[in-house]
């Protein structure tokens, strides 16, 4: 693999609709190619709904959800959800679909407990509040899979310095919690950082997103796909399917970030800290 073309699918899980509909159906797809990934489940309230909140003050966000037809992407209910309806809890919610991911030799990984308010509002957030963020998220992981996450995906590549000094202690492997070129190594924390290197659908649109990304796969040999259950498990299913297809054509091993963990040097890998910058087609700034 170290000399060979790779493509690591990071698939994150954002919504009770994206865990409900669209996991089931990434999963007949990567069934249909034969590819595993490493599914990054968020387990606690969906409060989605708080996003009306950033379409007030926020013009890339209501750009953002225009682009990407929003309502048709992730239902009127998800847009209700912890404003005017209560907040169902995601992965928490699908026990047996956690399993199946597991049984069917994907990787589940910590990707949130709470994906809004992370997402929106991480800077004003008390470090008491992350801890707790923290607890509640890994508390739930145990309870469903018996075992530690190996890794943890910031929401949204959203992070501050605190995120690191809250998480030394939690034994990670890696993280995938920035949009950057290559593998580097934290330099607060000593781990390797697996960033998504590639443009998701919900930033390009499916219509330009296939063309765009099979172009960058022309570039280096290993690449990280950004997917989520709500767009490519839902509107985006067979670009995605068709995408894979392309990859694989190409001569790409699709694979599982764990497996390019594995064929990570940590001492060969550039020592970074990470800045936030406001990426194309995205409405909020991420870890770069």
């Amino acid at each position: 693999m170290a000399d060979g073309r790779t493509l690591g699918l990071k698939i994150d899980v954002d919504t009770y609709l994206g865990m409900k509909r669209g996991v089931p159906r990434l999963l007949e797809i990567l069934d249909r190619f034969g590819v595993r990934g490493t599914f990054f489940l968020s387990f606690g309230p969906d409060a989605s709904g708080r996003a009306l909140f950033q379409l007030m003050k926020n013009p890339l966000f209501l750009k953002k959800m225009t682009r990407t037809n929003a309502g048709r992407l992730y239902g009127i209910r998800t847009a209700l959800y912890g404003v005017l309806l209560p907040s169902p809890n995601i992965a928490l919610s699908f026990p047996s679909l956690v399993r199946r991911i597991v049984r069917e030799g994907h990787e589940v990984e910590f990707h949130a407990w709470d994906h809004r308010r992370w997402q929106d509002d991480l800077p004003g957030h008390s470090r008491e509040w992350i801890s707790r963020w923290f607890e509640k998220g890994l508390d739930a992981y145990r309870a469903l899979l018996g075992k530690e996450p190996r890794a943890f995906g910031a929401p949204g590549w959203v992070m501050d310095d605190r995120v690191l000094d809250i998480i030394a202690p939690c034994g990670f492997e890696y993280l995938s919690c920035t949009r950057a070129e290559k593998p580097f190594l934290y330099e607060k924390l000593g781990i390797p950082e697996i960033p998504s290197d590639l443009p998701c659908l919900e930033e390009t649109g499916v219509e330009r997103g296939p063309g765009e990304i099979l172009q960058r796969l022309e570039e280096g040999t290993l690449h990280i796909l950004p997917v989520h259950g709500e767009m490519e498990g839902g509107v985006g299913a067979e670009v995605f399917a068709d995408l894979l297809g392309e990859t694989g054509k190409r001569g790409y091993a699709i694979v599982p970030l764990s497996r390019i963990r594995e064929h990570l040097r940590p001492a060969d890998l550039p020592v970074r800290s990470f800045r936030m910058r406001l990426l194309p087609g995205r409405a909020f700034p991420c870890a770069v």
